[in-house]
């Protein structure tokens, strides 16, 4: 004798039928909570209009206000838009993945989202597969948007090889998911979803401007590259000005060379402490609510 009962549906979105009917696995639950995650956040206009234009708004001002070129020396130089495009890329992915994470489950803490979350049949596993995949979808649109702005409007000059393009991709896949997890952790931060963004935002700002996105890298103060070198925004950009810069640029790198070995190893390190982090710290409820 079997039991069947009215279709029932998960906060991902998934659905099925019948009292002892198993759960779709976390991986499928998962691939649903993308989509959900993903109308969710499209849902937000004014977020969707920040996240998207900030880089491409940015890259317009830099653009026009140093059009002139970096000279490298013995008659070689490259123009100041295609210097500034990979720390575009870079603190882009940074939104999209840190700061919009961080800001918008502090949030849904706060509105007593994740709690009601919590009582659903929904793995846990299963929702941060959706945070992550939704970061990694918005991201790449975010990248290729500004990519193709900045070859039209800005003439910027795209990888020409197969090996630059490899690079690209990993160092954004990585970079992306360290950045998905390490904001997941951090949303424990904030003590409240009004205060998140004052919290998350400034250390955002200060980022950006001494990990080589706003500025040439190597004409910042040495203590502040040190500083830098020890979280991951530095490196996603340098990553990035491998894949965009002519080696002569090697030039104006501190270290005299890409670092890909140092770029993937730091990335990954710190996608590792995301990870424990966010296992460890991880808040359901409020702190108010016992």
């Amino acid at each position: 004798m079997s039991a069947t009962g009215a279709p029932m549906t998960t906060a991902g979105g998934a659905t099925w039928s019948g009292t002892a009917a198993r759960l779709p696995g976390t991986l499928r639950l998962g691939g649903h909570r993308v989509g959900y995650e993903l109308r969710r956040f499209f849902r937000a206009r004014d977020a969707v209009v920040f996240i998207f234009a900030y880089p491409i708004i940015m890259m317009g001002i830099f653009a026009t206000v140093f059009s002139g070129s970096i000279d490298l020396g013995q008659g070689r130089s490259i123009e100041f838009s295609q210097y500034f495009l990979p720390g575009m890329i870079a603190t882009g992915v940074m939104l999209s993945s840190f700061q919009n994470l961080a800001i918008g489950i502090a949030e849904e803490r706060d509105s007593g989202g994740l709690k009601r979350l919590r009582g659903t049949p929904l793995p846990a596993a299963s929702y941060f597969l959706g945070k992550v995949g939704q970061v990694l979808v918005t991201s790449l649109v975010q990248t290729a948007l500004l990519l193709v702005v900045s070859a039209l409007a800005f003439r910027v000059s795209l990888p020409d090889t197969a090996g630059r393009w490899f690079t690209l991709g990993w160092v954004f896949v990585l970079g992306t998911a360290t950045g998905a997890v390490c904001g997941v952790a951090f949303s424990s931060v904030p003590r409240s979803g009004q205060s998140a963004s004052a919290v998350v935002t400034p250390i955002v700002l200060v980022l950006q401007f001494i990990s080589g996105v706003f500025f040439q890298f190597d004409q910042l103060p040495t203590w502040m590259q040190h500083v830098a070198a020890v979280f991951p925004l530095k490196w996603m950009a340098q990553g990035m000005r491998s894949v965009f810069l002519p080696d002569d640029a090697l030039v104006m790198e501190p270290s005299g060379s890409w670092q890909h070995g140092a770029t993937a190893a730091v990335l990954a390190a710190w996608l590792v402490v995301g990870l424990v982090a966010g296992v460890r710290t991880f808040r359901w409820r409020r702190r108010d609510d016992g």
